[in-house]
This record gives C-alpha cells, structure tokens and sequence, in this order.
C-alpha cells in the first residue's frame, strides 16, 4: 500500500499544511491566517496554543479532505519560522508568547551583544546579532528575570508543536541544527552550544534544547493528539527544520554551484557551498546549515520585502477593489529600467542585513510624470538592488558566482520580477513549479525518518521541474549598475535622517 507524508510550514503570515503521496504528488492542501499580536509598538507576538491549534486543524482538513486512509499517514515533518524564540516549563507548557522575528524590543540587547561580543558570535554562529534568539533571550533575562527562572527551555513553535502533539517533557526539548545560526549562543560548525558565549552573557546552559537533526525522530502523537487531527496513534513526527532550510531543501537546492531565490513575506537570497566563512567584515550574510549537513547556506533577507509589493498594490485602488498583480506587472513592463530616477527603499520596519534599526521605507525623486506603474517596478527594483549587495558580498566569501538561480515563494509567478533580479544580478533565473517547497522539504524528511527514502539528496533533486528561464540582457545590467551603488547610499542618508526623527 501506498504511504503519505504531511509537510506542515508554520509561516509568519500562517500555517500551511500538505499531505502528500510517497511519490511526491501533492494530495490535499489547508491554510489557516495567523493572528499577529501588537501590545506595543515595536512588538510582534504570537501565542503558541493558536499556533500548536493551526497546526492541528489543519492535518485534520487535509486528511478529511482526501481519500485518503488515517492509517496510510506515515510521518509528520513540519518546519517554521526561525529567528523567534518562545519558553517552556518542564511539561511543556509555554511561559512566553512567541516573540516574533519581526518583534524589535530587544534592541537595546542587541547593542550589547553587538558591543562585547559581536564579531565573536559572527565567527562562532555564523551570523550577525539581529532580532534572533540570543537578543530576545537576554530581553528576557534582564528585564523579566521572574519569567526567565520559570523558563525550563528556550524553543521554536516547531519544537513547541512537536512537544505538545507528542507529550515531550523540557529535557526533550531540541533545536534543529539549521536554525543554530540565529541562537547567538551556538557553535555552528561543530553544532553544540558555546559555553564561551553563554558563559559571558550569564546564560544559563541548562536552558538551552539538545541539538537535533532534521530527520530525527522526536517522537509519536499521543491518542489524544491523534484523534485531534485525525490520524492514528504513534505517526512518527521528526524534528523538522528551519523554513528557509526546508524552502532550500525542498527546491532542489543540494549542491554547489546554485542559488536561490525566496520571493515570499521575507524577501531571501542565498546560496549553496561547501565552504563556512563567516561574514565578519559585512555583518550582514547569515551562514546557515543546510538540511545535508556537509552543506551551507549563506543568505540574506528583507523582513517585508513580499509585504512592500502587496502594500504597493493595496493603494491604487479602482471601484475600491484592489488592482491585480498582473494589471500592474503589465503596466510597469511598460516602464524603462530605472523606473524614471525613481528609487524605493524597502525596510519599512528597519533593516536586517546588515541589522540597521533606523532605516525605514521611503520613495526618492518622486515627480509628477511618476505614475503606479513607476512606483510598482520601483519597489521591484529596490529588492534587486538589495540582492545585487548581497550578492557581491556572497560571491567574495565562498569563492563561486552560481551558475543560476532558483526562484521560488509567490513572487516568483511574476515573469517581470524575475526579469528585473536577473538583470539587476547578471545571472540567471529559473522559475519553479513548485510553490510550497517548504512543506515538500518537510515531507520528504519524514519520509526519510519513516525509512520511506532511502536518500535525502537523490529524491530532492528528483522532483526539482524548471518552467521557465530568464537570461540577463548584459545592456539593461550595465544600466542598473549604476542604481546599485546608489541605492547603498540611499540607504546609507536614510540612516542619517531618520535616526534624527
């Protein structure tokens, strides 16, 4: 008989859930919103019983929704949002809202970390201090020492779910290796904690989860858990993984020589090698972990990028109804590179890479000849501009300029996006079919931990299918050229003023 796997992407904007076939056709598919919760300006939080409820009402609407027997479901791998962090008591049960990635209340401890130790937690991590764990963690400690003493664990919402559904006590409590970049406390290359670091921020160690690998089996779903989603006892449920990572894994992204491109809320650009070298002179590539442990997966992002073109979109309206996409793609194909002088910069809740609070979003040079079409392919440009830094910065560090680029997240259904990155960038791209590679990257390790597949790589690169490719054109390169460097110092004045507002 045929076995079935569940992916589930526990996403900032929701939670999707897949169910599909051993042989990678897609069965049956839910989503649930989420609700973001802002107490405070500056905070962004997330409250784990809607998160673990996401989760469990939508594996019970995807298995309803087929035909599929309950006893057929072999595995669970589910990946999520990475750089937030949330605790837990000894049972489980969650001390602390999910302090989101987007959340900036931890600045000032992310001044500190910055000023003791930060080129140290670059070489160590692999990443600069930014709204990740090691911040949000101190915030806790210094400012809410009562609720740091009833944290018995520090965890992910994928470990949280993972806990709940299979009745995990705190000593089981796990980080999966490819999030250990954004812990501010880890030793990424040789995946275990830094007693060097947690030692000198007065971290207790003992609240750190074990390191964990992606496949590993955690555990299995309790009765209760089971008839919640609709399933049988013991489905095994594996650690999981980082969503960036599952997106990577899940696009095909295993060996040298390739990029990607997700096109999603966060705007991400990485690249796949072999070689760790930390970004310590730029503070602004992340060297993550791949799902196959002797890769990496240098990258970059733009917290909102996505959400800037669904907020470009949102203000022309006509008959009070949105304009489509495609309306204005067509509109702004229409405009020349450059869009007219015209130049957007795309942090509207300050910039990540490197990690730049006072930054926020603004328009320049605007004119009355500017139109929506300019402004729509303005804000496209702004985050080709952003790559083309990272990019320059990537290529220097691990030696290799891709061969081309995988394009994958919603934005990447945009033929005039893609074009616009490929010649702003100099390389080229390759549009997916696939748009939920996150929940597929989940799905197969599953079904690696079910022993359904035999070989992680092999069965990623299996089911990787381009449909359709754009080539730089070298005369519209040259003129970006010239925009990116200033769109840096755009970057660089916007620094300035707004930091006096």
């Amino acid at each position: 008989m045929p076995q079935y796997l569940l992916g589930v992407d526990i996403g900032t904007q929701g939670t999707k859930t897949c169910l599909y076939h051993e042989n990678g056709a897609l069965v049956a598919s839910a989503f649930e919103a989420s609700r973001l919760i802002e107490p405070e300006v500056g905070a962004i939080e997330q409250d784990p019983e809607e998160i673990l409820m996401s989760v469990v009402r939508t594996i019970r609407s995807v298995v309803e929704k087929s035909s599929v027997k309950s006893s057929d479901v072999a595995a669970i791998g589910m990946d999520g949002q990475m750089a937030g962090i949330m605790a837990i008591d000894e049972n489980f049960d969650a001390v602390t809202p999910y302090d989101s990635w987007l959340d900036t209340r931890c600045d000032p401890e992310i001044a500190i970390m910055k000023k003791e130790a930060g080129q140290r937690i670059i070489e160590l991590t692999g990443a600069p201090v930014s709204y990740n764990h090691g911040p949000k963690v101190l915030r806790w400690k210094r400012r809410y020492p009562e609720i740091y003493q009833k944290a018995a664990k520090f965890v992910l919402p994928v470990t949280y779910v993972a806990g709940k559904l299979c009745r995990l006590k705190a000593d089981q409590a796990y980080l999966d290796y490819t999030c250990m970049h954004f812990s501010g406390f880890g030793d990424v290359r040789n995946m275990r904690w830094s007693d060097e670091l947690l030692a000198h921020f007065a971290v207790d160690p003992e609240k750190m989860p074990r390191i964990a690998a992606p496949w590993e089996v955690v555990g299995r779903l309790t009765k209760n858990a089971a008839q919640m989603c609709g399933l049988t006892e013991n489905v095994i449920v594996c650690a999981g993984a980082g969503d960036q990572a599952a997106t990577a894994f899940g696009a095909g992204i295993v060996e040298e020589g390739l990029a990607f491109d997700v096109a999603g809320t966060a705007s991400v650009f990485a690249s796949c090698t072999r070689r760790f070298s930390p970004d310590t002179e730029n503070e602004t590539i992340l060297y993550a972990r791949s799902i196959l442990p002797e890769l990496w997966l240098p990258l970059a992002y733009i917290g909102g990028g996505g959400l800037c073109i669904r907020w470009i979109r949102d203000i022309f309206r006509e008959d009070n109804e949105a304009i489509s996409y495609e309306t204005l793609a067509r509109e702004a194909e229409k405009i020349s590179a450059g869009s007219d002088k015209l130049m957007f910069v795309p942090h509207f809740s300050g910039r990540v890479c490197p990690n730049d609070p006072y930054v926020r979003g603004s328009f320049m040079g605007l004119s009355y000849r500017h139109n929506r079409a300019h402004m729509y392919r303005a804000v496209m440009e702004s985050i080709g501009y952003e790559y083309a830094t990272y990019s320059r910065i990537l290529w220097n560090l691990t030696h290799e300029t891709p061969r081309e680029v995988y394009a994958i997240g919603g934005g990447s259904k945009s033929d005039l996006f893609n074009q616009i990155k490929s010649d702003i960038l100099g390389v080229e791209y390759a549009a997916l079919d696939v748009s939920d590679t996150g929940s597929w990257g989940s799905a197969m390790l599953a079904g690696y931990a079910a022993g359904i597949y035999p070989d992680l790589k092999k069965e990623a690169q299996k089911h990787v299918n381009i449909t359709r490719r754009f080539k730089p054109d070298a005369s519209v390169y040259e003129v970006y050229q010239p925009k990116v460097s200033l769109y840096k110092e755009s970057v660089t004045a916007l620094h300035d003023i707004y930091r006096k507002l």
